[in-house]
Formats: structure tokens, C-alpha cells, sequence
């Protein structure tokens, strides 16, 4: 196999992982928005891919979930049948989080062997699984949080656990991406700069070969720079949408654009201390989730408009971005007006995923 023909089968490997990692997190979604989350009060991260086989397995768990809060105080009322459904959703939930772990691992083994993962590349992208493993692990931290008191998840573990998801999707991406389609760079000798565009991985050069040759990566452009700004915007908006589901904050002030009539809700720093209101108060949080929208219907067209005028073979990752920059924000809205419905909720968190690719795409793309 050619050096192109090994990277580009080590990159479509990483994009499959990342569509592994949108498949769980919209099961995830569905799982948080029909309040299945809690329903399996262990984590085994082995045995635990078995589900149960009998009537007495089933009995058994079912006894288990009847000891938790959330039983206690919200569905004391609640069937096998009715618990069988909100076990299956968490059941597949974390049986595609393992998947992706035995998707990652054994063909990372089998690239590694064959020498087609070598040195810095090879130990980043075990990083990638040393990374899925700390999400699943925070998943688990957060499932914690609701077997308490209070059977409701931790706002603050939520964010983390999403935000790991799409950390480790954006990271394979930008990597899958960077291996098919390379930066270009100068190479200089002196004060003479030389042109070229590596796409493979070049053998070291021999004594006395290549002396005084040094890559030069062209300074990032303001667009550049624009896209990479709204990269890490996007991603804080998940955080806090996160944070709006956390504490259930779709379900208040479900008008557009007005907030209940105001633009700046009365209540918004209503909490004490005032750094409280930006993860506690429903007013604040869904506030700021609007406002980074407004910030992206501005920010977003612009960084598009910009690709469109500098960088021609960009053209594409720019229109699909902001067509589904304008699909995203109705998913929010309509998510908002009709209170949250689980269909719509799910489809907002995964469209989410699919503007924050995009964006990815779109940066990766005006640095070939």
C-alpha cells in the first residue's frame, strides 16, 4: 500500500469513529430527554454489554432502579414494562459508547502494525482513545450525581460529558481531515522561501541531504483566524446548552425573540452570589444560549461570505455551513416554542454536532 492509499484508509477510519461518536451522543440525547439516564444504577464496563437475558435478571435490576430517588420521589408508580423501555435507551447508550472503544482499538493496532501509525501521529491519536475513555468515564460521573438526593444530573457533569464528546469528534475530524487534504507550507533556504504541498509522510533525510531546509507554515490569515474563534464559540455554546437542559431551562420562557416580553429578562441576576446565575438561574442561562445564537447568525455568514471571495475550492464547506447555521437556529427556536418535544430536542443536539463539523470542515479547508 502507497504512503496516500495508508492515509487515506487511517483517515476515513477516523471519520467513521467520529460518526460513532454522533450516533451515541444522539441516543445520549434521546436517553436525557425521555428520562432514561438514570435507570441503570451500576456501571460494569464489561459484564455490563449483556443485557438481561431472563424474567429474574429483569426482576433484579428492577429491584435495584426501585431503591434509587428518581423511583422513589417521581416514578414510584412506574411498571417492569415501563422500566424495561427507559433501561433499553440507557442499555444502547452505553453499549455504543463500548463500541467505539473496540472500533478505535482494533484497527489503531492493526494501522500501528503495519506501520501505516508511526511516532508523533501514532501516540496523538492513542490520545484520542485515552480521551474516549475519560468521556465514558465522565458519563458514568455523571450518572452519580443523580443517584442521590436529588435525581436530577449535575448541570456542571452534563456540560463535561458533552463537551468531552464533541472535543474528541472535533480532534479525530481535524485529523482525518489534515490527512487528506495537508497544509501547504514553504520550504526555506536562507531567505528563499520554496513553495510545496506535502500530502505524505516524507522519508528523513540522509547526511548532508535537504541542509538548511525548515517547513514554514504561512502566517493564519484574518479569515483563519476567524474560523478558528468560532470553533471554540461554537463549542462554548454547547456548553451551555448543556447547561440549559441541565436545569431544564427550555421548558421557561418559551417565547421568540422577546424572553416573557423583555429582551433582558428582569430575574437574570436574581441568585446570589452573582457568578451563580450563569449555571443556576434558568433566566441567565438560556439568555446567554440566545446570545451566542445572535453572535453565530452574525459571525457565521460573514466567515462564509469571506471563504467565498478568498478561497474558491472552499465554496462548498462555506455554503453547507451557513444553510445549516439557518436549519440549526429553527431547531432551537421551534425546540423552544413547543416546549421541548423529544423529537425536536434531540434533533437541535445533534444538528448541534453537524454545525460544529461543518465549521471544522470549513476551517480545515481554507488552510489546504
Amino acid at each position: 500500500m502507497n504512503t496516500n492509499n495508508s492515509q487515506r484508509a487511517v483517515a476515513w477510519w477516523l471519520f467513521a469513529c467520529c460518526a460513532m461518536v454522533f450516533l451515541t451522543m444522539v441516543v445520549g440525547g434521546v436517553t436525557r430527554l425521555t428520562h432514561s439516564g438514570l435507570s441503570i444504577v451500576e456501571w460494569k464496563p464489561l459484564i455490563g454489554a449483556l443485557p438481561p437475558l431472563s424474567h429474574a435478571d429483569w426482576l433484579e435490576l428492577f429491584a435495584k432502579y426501585q431503591q434509587t430517588p428518581e423511583f422513589i420521589q417521581r416514578n414510584h408508580d412506574m411498571t417492569l414494562d415501563g422500566f424495561q423501555f427507559i433501561f433499553w435507551w440507557e442499555w444502547a447508550h452505553r453499549l455504543l459508547g463500548r463500541s467505539i472503544g473496540v472500533v478505535f482499538f482494533l484497527p489503531y493496532v492493526w494501522f500501528l502494525v503495519r506501520g501505516q501509525l508511526r511516532g508523533a501521529l501514532a501516540a496523538k491519536v492513542f490520545g484520542f482513545f485515552i480521551l474516549g475513555g475519560l468521556q465514558g468515564a465522565m458519563g458514568w460521573y455523571m450518572v452519580k450525581s443523580g443517584l442521590v438526593d436529588d435525581p436530577r444530573v449535575s448541570q456542571y457533569r452534563l456540560a463535561a460529558h458533552l463537551g468531552l464528546a464533541f472535543l474528541l469528534f472535533g480532534l479525530m475530524g481535524w485529523t482525518g481531515l489534515g490527512m487528506l487534504q495537508p497544509r501547504q507550507k514553504t520550504e526555506k533556504t536562507g531567505d528563499r522561501p520554496r513553495f510545496s504541498a506535502s500530502n505524505a509522510v516524507s522519508p528523513a533525510p540522509t547526511f548532508g541531504e535537504n541542509r538548511g531546509l525548515s517547513p514554514v507554515f504561512p502566517a493564519p490569515t484574518l479569515t483563519q483566524r476567524l474560523g478558528n474563534w468560532l470553533v471554540a464559540l461554537v463549542f462554548i455554546m454547547v456548553l451551555s446548552g448543556a447547561l440549559v437542559a441541565g436545569i431544564h431551562a427550555g421548558l421557561a420562557y418559551n417565547t421568540f425573540p422577546l424572553m416573557n416580553g423583555d429582551f433582558v429578562p428582569p430575574e437574570i441576576f436574581m441568585i446570589e452570589p452573582l457568578w451563580l446565575n450563569f449555571f443556576t438561574n434558568m433566566a441567565t442561562v438560556q439568555f446567554d444560549h440566545r446570545m451566542i445564537a445572535w453572535a453565530l447568525m452574525g459571525l457565521i455568514p460573514w466567515f462564509s461570505w469571506r471563504i467565498w471571495n478568498e478561497t474558491p475550492e472552499a465554496r462548498p464547506a462555506a455554503m453547507a455551513l451557513t444553510l445549516w447555521l439557518a436549519v440549526q437556529v429553527g431547531l432551537g427556536i421551534a425546540t423552544l416554542l413547543l416546549q421541548v418535544p423529544v423529537a425536536l430536542a434531540a434533533a437541535h443536539q445533534a444538528g448541534a454536532m453537524v454545525l460544529f463539523g461543518l465549521l471544522i470542515w470549513a476551517s480545515h479547508a481554507i488552510r489546504r
